[in-house]
């Protein structure tokens, strides 16, 4: 989650303030950021639920991963325009 606050928070900068080059912004966002976030524990804990046959658990897994990461990287744009309006 915190991954996914700061590419919000950071990419709202980036896009109104021009903040970063595109090449710096592959490189934080694409680079450092995305290999910060990878979802291989949420796939290897999804895996083992659904190894377990734990049905809904795996789908609660998902379906929170899911949206708590999209939150986050809304909470942090949010976040990122109020401060540097």
């Amino acid at each position: 989650m915190l991954g996914c606050l700061l590419i919000g928070g950071l990419s709202e900068l980036a896009e109104s303030r021009s903040f970063l080059s595109p090449d710096a912004r592959s490189f934080l966002f694409i680079g450092l950021l995305g290999g910060f976030t990878t979802f291989s524990a949420f796939g290897n804990e999804t895996a083992n639920l659904l190894r377990d046959r734990e049905w809904v658990f795996a789908g609660v897994n998902v379906m929170a991963n899911v949206v708590l990461a999209i939150g986050a990287v809304v909470l942090g744009r949010v976040a990122a325009h109020l401060i540097w309006r």
